[in-house]
């Protein structure tokens, strides 16, 4: 049918590893647009944590897919290891 890259788990628990290492290990860039970085960039030198808030913010639309897509391929997985036992 096909082939399976991930068809142990060994494989499976090293390709996860690394995108958690990739991830977590970027260095720091300035990826905001400029009226965000400018909010943030007031906000900061007028004592306020509203850059706090923008940056976590940011933080949870970048993860939001990845947190729908590994729980939609759990569960895919536990079907199939199901389904073959």
């Amino acid at each position: 049918m096909g082939v399976y890259y991930f068809s142990n788990m060994k494989n499976w628990l090293a390709a996860s590893l690394f995108l958690i290492a990739v991830t977590f290990t970027a260095v720091d860039a300035s990826a905001q647009c400029a009226m965000c970085k400018a909010s943030a960039e007031t906000s900061l030198e007028g004592g306020s944590t509203a850059a706090a808030g923008i940056n976590k913010g940011v933080l949870y639309l970048f993860l939001t897919p990845y947190i729908i897509a590994g729980t939609i391929g759990f569960f895919w997985w536990k079907a199939k290891k199901k389904a073959d036992a």
